[in-house]
Order: structure tokens, then sequence, then C-alpha cells
């Protein structure tokens, strides 16, 4: 296996193609591929997340937005082996050390929502920094949705130009829209790239360590339409699909622009 860059079309259609979750990130850097045998078998893309310096002074207070990178998006064919995402990890830190030598960290988030407590990370030797509780929004669809684009979508129906974000619906629209309220843990991984990094995580806020985080960790906390309490679950309250009615300007990106909707398409 061998990682080198691909373009953003290709990385996006192969994602969507295979990944539970076909939103790409916005604030991508790096599309990185997965060769073997010249067969593209895996994405991993780098950049940041939604809050880039918020997201590393939390951890470094001294350091910025040029000393890490955040894993985006990682998506494997399943006909690779069990390992192999791991394989790519490794493989694309030592492609970091080769091409960005400045970075001084690579960062992820388990999606602990959806019921993965980081096990590709802990195989790959990523320290483990506890968690946070998010939460996404549920449509009656089962379409996971960001509660920045439920944000947007209230700016538009309130005629807001002020602001950026319109508010978080209440109870009563969340009712009304029919959207189901979901908490989920995310659990925190860091992976320092050099030995000088690695001395420098005695400066982190945070306490990393490689007590991780297992299947009995998960928890969910849900309030459905119409109600005004959550309900505290250690079941996954959803099933992943392809519903894409809330997220189709981001999953669609390539196909409206390139009328293409896979990679067959694309390189013919």
């Amino acid at each position: 296996m061998i990682m080198k860059p691909v373009d953003w079309r290709v990385a996006t259609l192969f994602v969507q193609e295979r990944h539970y979750s076909a939103v790409m990130p916005k604030l991508t850097k790096h599309y990185l591929g997965a060769y073997v045998d010249d067969e593209l078998v895996g994405i991993l893309t780098l950049g940041w997340g939604t809050n880039p310096m918020g997201t590393i002074r939390k951890m470094f207070p001294e350091l910025t937005t040029a000393d890490y990178y955040e894993i985006g998006k990682m998506c494997m064919d399943e006909k690779m082996p069990r390992n192999s995402e791991s394989q790519m990890q490794s493989l694309t830190i030592k492609w970091m050390k080769e091409n960005t030598p400045s970075v001084k960290y690579l960062y992820t988030w388990a999606d602990g929502i959806v019921g993965k407590p980081g096990y590709v990370y802990q195989a790959a030797n990523f320290l483990y920094g506890g968690f946070i509780w998010t939460d996404i929004y549920l449509s009656e669809s089962g379409e996971k949705v960001h509660f920045r684009t439920i944000q947007r979508k209230m700016k538009k129906e309130m005629g807001r130009d002020d602001t950026k974000y319109g508010p978080r619906p209440n109870d009563k629209k969340m009712g009304e829209l029919g959207f189901t309220r979901v908490w989920g843990k995310q659990f925190r991984y860091i992976y320092p790239i050099n030995k000088t990094s690695k001395k420098y995580l005695k400066n982190s806020t945070m306490e990393w360590t490689r007590e991780y985080p297992k299947d009995k960790d998960l928890q969910w906390k849900v309030k459905k339409p119409g109600e005004t309490e959550y309900t505290l679950t250690d079941a996954l309250p959803f099933i992943d699909g392809n519903v894409t009615q809330h997220n189709s300007s981001n999953v669609n990106k390539v196909s409206d622009k390139y009328g293409v909707g896979n990679l067959s398409e694309f390189f013919t």
C-alpha cells in the first residue's frame, strides 16, 4: 500500500460510494488516496473541523492551526483486510513527516455518536484524550443533520440577514419540523508526529493515555418530536441510511457541477 494525493472529486465520489456518512468536510487541505497495485482502495482527508483555532487552543493554548491536521474523512474499501485502515493511518503519518514536517500532531474524533469508540485509532497507537457530548438531529426519514444545517434553515425561515446562523429550534419547533435530537459521545485521539511533539504533550490541558474506551462506554440521550425530556439509552438510536434531503448541497457537489455520480463515470 502507498499513499499519494488525489483529486478532490475522486476522493468525494469514493467516499460517497462507501462511507456511512456521505457528507464531506469543508475545511480540507489534503486528499490522500491509498493504492494497492495502482488500485484506489482508501481515502483519508487532512484539514480541520468547524472551529480549528478553538480546537487546538483547548488542547494546547500556545499552538495554532498550523500545528495540527485533523482527519476529516477516512474510508477504506470493504474488500480490504481488517487492519488496512490502521496501515493507511501509519502511511499518512509517514507522508506528513515527508511533506508537512512543521505539523506537530494528527488529531481526530471517533464517532461514538454513531457507535464507534475508535478501535481503528487504538490499533494505530493513537493516544486517547477523553470525550465530549455532542448532538445531531435526525429527520423523520432517518437522515443525520448537523446543528449548523438546522440553524441555517431557521435563519432562512425567519428571514434574518443580520446573523450567520439562526437559533436552535425549541421543543415545539422540533415537533413541527419532525426532528429528533440525539446526544452522544465523541472520543478524542491524537498522534504526535515526532519525538519533540511527543515531549510537548506535557503542555497539553488534556491527559493523554492508552486507557481506551470500548463499546460499553457508548451512551445516547434521545428526545423525540413532541417530547420535552431526554431518555438515556445504551442502544444505538438510529440506523445509518443514504437519505440526503437536508445535506444535498454537500453530497451532490460533484454530480451537480460535473454531471457525474460515481467514480466510473468520472474516469470515463
